[in-house]
């Protein structure tokens, strides 16, 4: 048995991580740490939105190593967390690593209709468009910057499509990966 076990959910924009991490959080009674979060309250900060924030980051790079270096001083927390972050599968390699997949036009739907603080989109196909330029951003700027590549698949121990899966039924399919792991 592993001992304070984690859980690193990374995905696509708009795949669920943060409501399937409430969901993790609340079946097995662990403390979700949310890079995303995280991330919005600086774009706020700063006055921007997430896009602007990931554009502002490629010339100023301490923002995401305060980021990345406290995913990597919790992983040695002697307590189980759930990791909602785009890379704390990298930064936390000895977590349960899971990514969540999602079509783009459901991506979009979703993300339009949340209406996220700093991700406000005056259409669908708006925030389709955005999710895309976010989502390429993000990928160039950790292959140059970290040398690593978040959306290739066999960096994660399980992976679920959630185009067409409820967060119950996801968290469900997590519980069970996760217990697995956990007796491997």
């Amino acid at each position: 048995m592993k001992k304070y076990p984690k859980i690193s959910l990374t995905g696509d924009l708009g795949s669920g991580k943060s409501h399937v991490s409430l969901l993790l959080s609340e079946k097995l009674g662990v403390k979700i740490i949310s890079t995303g979060s995280i991330q919005r309250e600086i774009a706020v900060k700063y006055g921007m939105t997430t896009l602007e924030l990931n554009e502002y980051t490629i010339s100023h790079p301490e923002i995401d190593d305060e980021i990345d270096a406290r995913v990597s001083e919790l992983q040695q927390a002697k307590e189980s967390l759930i990791f909602d972050s785009r890379l704390a599968w990298h930064f936390a390699p000895k977590s349960f690593k899971v990514y969540l997949t999602v079509d783009v036009e459901e991506a979009a739907r979703r993300i339009f209709n949340d209406k996220r603080t700093g991700e406000n989109y005056k259409s669908f196909t708006e925030a389709k468009k955005q999710i895309k330029a976010r989502r390429k951003n993000e990928v160039e700027r950790f292959k140059n910057y970290y040398h690593i590549d978040y959306s290739d698949l066999s960096n994660y121990d399980l992976i679920i499509d959630t185009t067409d899966t409820t967060p119950g039924q996801v968290c469900e399919k997590i519980v069970s990966g996760f217990s697995a792991w956990l007796k491997s």
